[in-house]
């Protein structure tokens, strides 16, 4: 005999199919520089190809995955059923980035296995040289996300475009007409050098925020979280001179930004890095210059070595992706290209002279600042009465 359907039945049956839907998804984002042409410029062909073999062997553990580069940093991104800070899915990458690194020793690569800062894996690339980004998230009917991927130059270089898509009506509409970007986020700011996260959440603790990221070397936003919980943001915060304890290279940060519905549109997203800001960064690590956006794959330039961004845009489903577009990949981003050229060569013509240098404790190669201040030091004397 058949039951009447009920409307509580038929709830029940609708929220059985909504559950069979749902997935929670772990992105995973995961760079390294393991070694470039000639110097810090781009990876081998070759390099590339070991790293995706080596991806490709474990691809069981993913549902799909991406390899790329930018400048001399190579990215995986992978999408799986793990959560966050899962030891097999680091020890991918991890393994991943030491095929690389055989080829770049086995072709002279200029700082072959550079990130790679341990000998053997210990369950978690965090803390070992590579950057890491991840969110773990129930996908919503249409994923939509950017990767933001950025060489010489270190993690606070992503503190002001991020205060631009979630602070800064001028950059993002949404802060207005969007009610849940209206009702502010929390943002959590990693202080480097201790180690401990402030949660500040939008709007009362704006001016705490601002406060701190006026100093992008020693406070990063980790991540940004919806009112209702949802991760927006995840990005990677080590800072490399802190775990070798010398200067091994800028740190080359990697971020996760969601995006579209209750998010900053994707549109939004990009267009925070737009009129190039001056980040930490460039030849030796040791100057302020302008963070140029690039094209996908590109390497690094001769020019100084300019800090660059690329933007990696995906649509998700089921854990699949499609893509990546190339977010600065259109014409009016030559505009911002050019816009970058030009403030790197007036503050270079600035030289040696502060602001164009870091001030000495930002210095990476300070040691040798050290032995010249040491030597000027012996050459004070007080003046003759």
């Amino acid at each position: 005999m058949l039951l009447p359907w009920t409307d509580n039945a038929i709830t029940k049956v609708l929220n059985v199919k909504q559950q069979r839907f749902v997935m929670r998804i772990t992105l995973s984002a995961i760079k390294a520089d393991i070694g470039g042409i000639g110097g810090h410029t781009r990876p081998s062909d070759e390099l590339i190809g070991a790293v995706k073999r080596s991806v490709e062997e474990s691809k069981d553990l993913l549902i799909d995955f991406y390899v790329g580069y930018t400048g001399d940093d190579v990215h995986i991104i992978m999408s799986h059923t793990h959560k966050v800070d899962d030891r097999n899915i680091h020890k991918l990458a991890w393994n991943a980035f030491n095929e690389g690194t055989k080829v770049a020793k086995d072709q002279g690569l200029y700082g072959a296995g550079q990130d790679l800062l341990k000998d053997s894996f210990s369950g978690n690339v965090k803390g070992m040289g590579p950057g890491v980004a991840e969110i773990e998230m129930e996908e919503r009917t249409s994923e939509v996300f950017c990767i933001f991927a950025a060489d010489k130059t270190e993690p606070g270089a992503f503190n002001f475009p991020l205060w631009r898509l979630f602070v800064d009506a001028r950059s993002n509409t949404g802060l207005l007409i969007n009610e849940k970007l209206a009702a502010g986020v929390t943002f959590r700011i990693m202080d480097v050098v201790g180690g401990q996260i402030a949660d500040l959440k939008m709007w009362q603790d704006k001016p705490e925020l601002e406060a701190a990221l006026m100093y992008p070397g020693r406070y990063v936003i980790h991540s940004v979280l919806s009112n209702d919980g949802d991760q927006i943001v995840s990005a990677s915060t080590d800072r490399l001179h802190n775990i070798a304890g010398t200067y091994v290279g800028k740190d080359d940060p990697i971020a996760i930004v969601r995006t579209q519905k209750d998010f900053p549109a994707t549109e939004e997203t990009g267009s925070a890095f737009n009129d190039p800001h001056f980040v930490a960064g460039n030849t030796r690590g040791s100057h302020h210059m302008p963070l140029m956006p690039v094209k996908l794959n590109s390497a690094a330039s001769l020019n100084y070595s300019l800090p660059i961004v690329s933007c990696l845009v995906f649509s998700m489903h089921a854990g699949k992706f499609t893509g990546p577009l190339d977010g600065f990949g259109t014409p009016d981003w030559d505009l911002q290209r050019w816009m970058a050229a030009e403030r790197a060569m007036i503050i270079r013509n600035q030289g040696f002279i502060h602001p164009a240098t870091l001030v000495p404790e930002e210095l990476e190669y300070n040691k040798g600042y050290e032995a010249r201040m040491s030597k000027l030091q012996g050459k004070f004397k007080l003046p003759s009465s």
